[in-house]
This record gives C-alpha cells, structure tokens and sequence, in this order.
C-alpha cells in the first residue's frame, strides 16, 4: 500500500499549489520534481520548487477591473501558497504584482519541505501511473520519456508552442543619466511610489536603427522538428514583433505614452523599461524582451540602447518548446483525463499560460483530489468567477481543433446583463464573481467536511 494520498508529478507552480491544497486538507503528498536529482530543462536555472523561469511578474494584482488580479483575489482567498509567498516576496512594479523570484521559491520550497503532509522526491517520472490518484503537473517542459507517454495515454499528438526569456541586466551597469525612474501614467500600485520602472528612451531614429537591427540580428536555427511550431502571442519574441511592421514595437512593449521624460518634459518615441527582478534591486529584467537572438547578438544590439551603453547581464534571452495537450477533447470537467480517471492534469501542460493560471488549475485540480479522497464531488467554481472561467475554457469552452494557450479574460466569462454601460463592465463582471465565490466556497466547505 502506498504511503501516500496522491502523486503530484512536477513541483513547478502548479505542482506546487496542488501539494500544499492537499496537504492542508490533510491528505499525504508525494511530490515528485526531476530537477535537483540529476535531470533539468532548457530553461531551468535551479531546483527550487515553483521556480519562475521567465518573467518575475504575476501581472495585475487590480481584483477590481482586471481578470488576472481577481484571479489573484480568489486563490487568496482559497489559502494559495503561490499568492501567500508572492505577497510576502514582492517589489516595487506599479499596479502589477512582481517578486523576488529567488525569495519567493524558496519560500515555497521550505514551506512545502516542512509540511509534514508532504513527501519531495527528487526523481524523474518517466511514465504515467497505472493506478493511484495522480496530478500531472510537469509544464511546458514535460520530459521526453514522459511526453511519450502521455501520448501513448491519450492516443493525441502534444501541441506545442514557443517560449522566448527576457534578459536581465544588472542595475548599476544602467547609465542613470540617461534613463529615469517612472511607472506609466505615473500609478502607485501595491509597492513603490508611482516610480517602479527603470525608463530607457529612444528619438525616432535610435528607434527605426533598433528595430532593423532585430530584423537583421542573427537569430537561434531551429531543428527540424521545431520548424513548424508556432509562437504563443502572449509571449511573442521581440524580433518577431518588429517583423510584423516597424510601428508594432511603439504600440507593444516599446510604447511611450504615459511617461514623462523629465529631461525633455515629454514623451518619448519609444522606450525600453526594465522592472526589478530581486529585492536588492541589483537585478533589473527588460520587459517584454523575450528574444530568440543569439547571446553575442543580444550584447551588442541591446547595448545600443540609450542608457544601456555599458549593461552587464546576469541572464541573456533564451528560447525553448514548451508542449501542452488537447484538453478540451481529453479531459472532463474536472480536469480527469477520460482514458485514465485517476489522473489528472494541472497547469501549463493543459493549455492555460502563465504563472498564476497555472497555479490556479493546480489549486482546482488538487480541490477535485480532495473531494474524491473523501467520497464526495466537488463542483467547479462557477464560470462567474476567474477560476470557473479559466476551467472551462480548458475543460471544454474552447474548440479543441484550434486550441492555443490561453492567459484568463474577461472574454472567458459569461456576458453580463446587456443593460450594463460598457464603463462598468470591468467592475461588474469582478462584484458578480466575488459573490459566486463566495457562494461555492460555502458548498466546498460542506463537501470538506
């Protein structure tokens, strides 16, 4: 007989969150993570668990008009590890809200490693279990061994997608005389003081010579296996966007608008932000950034940048294939895979992106186990909330034959009342959620009780 409730394969956020749900409702973990017993990824840079290998930033922590901070606002209010360590470890980003990324996993890791509820083990799992409740929360990154047998499982090729890393530069390299410290349109979020970004500005033609040098730059060769796999729009390389049209950058990552300059009084053509990336603020990442260029490439043009003349970087860009399955067509409505019951699938292997989505379907499949566990059904979270929006658009909202991950929207969520004004929409779809919550968080208490 097992010593353990469930298998969790994967300790990334989603494996992480699902752990911790589970723990706390008293069941027994074991929670398998590959890196740290030999094996790693293309993207890893450690073996902490719920390590953030891309950007440091969980977005909008606005739970009134914006959907990934209600999102925010729910997984708080379901006892998230991820958000309580994510509170505790965050920075100065404006209305956003962005940790220390070394702090916050190790947060997470030490709270996981002393719960005693919880059992880690450093192994790779290579393929899925025959038997045993199991949540399978590998990510994007799922090992080869393992992506063979979930094909196997479900009989589905794996999509995939690419996933580009933002570089990151070390602030006392960045020419403070040229660049200045603001957050746009000057908002005071969470932390900070309305001036949480390091602003690199560019004139007209700085800009046009930049962005022919990210059309021209020699970029990473493709195998012939990654040819064809297409790019997730959320995380677009910054090359990519400039070979869409020389303007794209200007109304992306590169806008000025809503900074003044206070050298020149105005805004600038474009510009380059950085956002801190550790507590000491030695660590300073280029937002939206995320670059297929090869390293030497990367040095050279982005140093071209007026006020980054003489960056030093701590990490360069990077890319890597990131696969996720057909979860509309594969899994039920609770996150089951329907040729296997006894598995389940969590985060950014089902199609959902980004950190908090990903640790929120952890959250919901690990609620699910629970239920199960204790010979009841749980539910899902009703599609008014963030949470119930997101699962149904991986469990079935979405057309399976075009599927492509999907960060959560106020598009996922059920029209309001047409007579509602368009201004307050926003707001009407966060107050009609916070009341459905509420109320399936009364009926999930009975189930856990």
């Amino acid at each position: 007989m097992a010593d353990y409730d469930v298998h969790i394969i994967g300790g990334g956020l989603a494996g992480s969150e699902a752990a911790w749900q589970l723990a706390e409702a008293g069941y027994r973990v074991r929670l398998s993570e590959m890196r740290g017993g030999g094996d790693t990824t293309p993207a890893h840079q450690g073996d902490a668990l719920a390590e953030m290998v891309c950007s440091n930033s969980f977005r909008s922590d606005d739970g009134d008009s914006n959907a990934v901070g209600l999102l925010h606002r729910e997984m708080r209010a379901l006892g998230s590890i991820i958000m309580r360590e994510a509170d505790a470890t965050k920075l100065p980003a404006g209305s956003a809200l962005a940790v220390d990324r070394d702090l916050f996993s190790g947060g997470v890791t030490r709270a996981l490693s002393a719960h005693p509820n919880v059992t880690i083990v450093r192994e790779r799992i290579d393929t899925l279990p025959s038997e045993g409740l199991t949540i399978v929360a590998t990510g994007p990154l799922t090992a080869a061994a393992l992506a063979e047998s979930i094909g196997a499982a479900t009989g589905k090729d794996a999509l995939a997608f690419f996933d580009a890393i933002a570089p990151i530069v070390y602030r006392d390299s960045i020419d403070m005389d040229i660049a200045w410290m603001a957050s746009r349109w000057d908002k005071i979020g969470p932390v900070g003081e309305g001036k949480d970004y390091i602003n690199c500005p560019m004139d007209k033609d700085q800009y046009h010579a930049f962005v022919q040098g990210l059309i021209d730059g020699e970029k990473t060769e493709f195998k012939d296996w990654e040819k064809d796999t297409p790019y997730f729009e959320g995380c677009m390389p910054i090359e990519v966007m400039a070979e869409r049209g020389v303007e794209t950058l200007r109304f992306g990552p590169m806008k000025g608008v809503g900074l003044d300059n206070p050298r020149t009084g105005r805004w600038p053509y474009a510009v380059v932000q950085l956002r801190q990336d550790n507590a000491l603020g030695t660590l300073w990442n280029m937002v939206g950034f995320q670059t297929k260029l090869k390293h030497a490439e990367q040095v050279r043009l982005f140093r071209t940048i007026p006020g980054l003349e003489k960056a030093e970087f701590a990490r360069l860009g990077g890319l890597h294939r990131n696969s996720f399955i057909r979860s509309p067509e594969l899994l039920d409505g609770q996150l089951r895979l329907k040729s296997a019951p006894h598995i389940r699938f969590a985060g950014q292997i089902t199609g959902c992106e980004g950190y908090v989505e990903s640790a929120a379907i952890g959250l919901v499949a690990a609620r699910f186990a629970a239920a199960e566990l204790g010979g009841r059904t749980l539910p899902p979270p009703p599609p008014e909330t963030a949470l119930g929006a997101l699962l149904s658009h991986i469990t079935g909202g979405a057309d399976a034959s075009s599927y492509q991950p999907m960060n959560v929207n106020f598009g996922l969520f059920p029209p309001l009342a047409e007579d509602v004004r368009k201004k307050d929409r926003k707001l009407g779809y966060t107050q009609r959620a916070g009341k459905a919550l509420a109320e399936w968080m009364k009926f999930a208490e009975g189930v856990a009780a």
